[in-house]
């Protein structure tokens, strides 16, 4: 359990919302108001935020499809379902959701049936496998339609907000096949809860000396440098808590792990984390 001190949220002005009828009219008042007026901040729930975490479900119509007997996105479904099960407010999927770009039509429209029918949020941070590149497969009309599917880099730059959580996810996505360092910058806090999202190799101390081959690395001065209350990770397929200080985990992916991440951030402030299993197709090295 990790105990957390955090500072008073506030409301964003962009998620108010007024009816379409009174849109010019009420533009004009938001502008004059949002100078004149402070802040007001969101009324937080009374009550535990739940986040669950994964990463690495390479949805595809290769090894994956042939793990689940031919459905390349079973594992997202079941990930959804343990979701739902545990009274997820946000999925956050930490890279490599999909393995390629190169997939079937009908494939990305099972998986935005799947998204789309979970009913709740789900936020995607683009991996080394699937970039936030022009052809993304996150581009694709059937995707970018899924109303509850959230993709930094693509629907929103490095950060998305929910304002009735208190939370922000943040994470920088890979946009493209090359080098990067997923923890290279910093966002200051804006909200109650925030959590940080990477894709990449663990090391306590990166040596960044020499890049013989795209690595990806995430280093203990950088996890420790987010501030954030929980930093989930993707890359590796074994689950792990790494760093020293912020909580910091990768979920492993979900068929060799068999577990998503149960994040809870307590009305008390505490960050609490758990596994819990799945009843999903194993990876036959698990």
């Amino acid at each position: 359990m990790h105990k957390v001190i955090v500072p008073s949220p506030y409301r964003d002005p962009a998620d108010v919302r007024f009816p379409a009828s009174t849109a010019i009219a009420t533009a004009i008042t938001i502008d004059m108001l949002d100078r004149m007026l402070p802040a007001t901040p969101d009324p937080l729930p009374v009550r535990d935020i739940v986040v669950v975490h994964s990463s690495d479900l390479h949805i595809d119509h290769d090894y994956t499809a042939r793990l689940h007997g031919g459905d390349g996105t079973a594992g997202l479904a079941c990930v959804l379902q343990a979701a739902r099960s545990a009274g997820a407010d946000v999925v956050l999927l930490a890279g490599d959701t999909f393995d390629c770009h190169r997939l079937p039509h009908d494939l990305i429209a099972r998986a935005a049936s799947v998204i789309a029918a979970a009913g709740m949020r789900v936020v995607v941070l683009p991996g080394n496998h699937d970039p936030a590149v022009a052809d993304a497969v996150y581009h694709h009309g059937i995707l970018a339609e899924v109303g509850n599917l959230h993709v930094l880099g693509i629907t929103h730059e490095e950060a998305i907000e929910f304002p009735k959580l208190g939370l922000e996810i943040w994470g920088r996505a890979h946009r493209d096949y090359g080098d990067m360092i997923p923890f290279e910058r910093v966002r200051p806090r804006r909200t109650r809860w925030q959590i940080a999202a990477g894709h990449g190799h663990y090391v306590p101390i990166p040596d960044r000396s020499t890049r013989l081959r795209p690595s990806w690395l995430i280093g203990d001065d950088e996890i420790a440098a987010t501030g954030a209350d929980y930093v989930a990770l993707g890359h590796w397929n074994r689950a792990a808590k790494v760093g020293n200080g912020v909580a910091a985990y990768y979920s492993g992916s979900p068929e060799y792990a068999g577990t998503v991440n149960v994040v809870r951030l307590t009305n008390t402030g505490d960050v609490v984390v758990t596994r819990t299993e799945l009843d999903i197709a194993r990876e036959p090295s698990a």
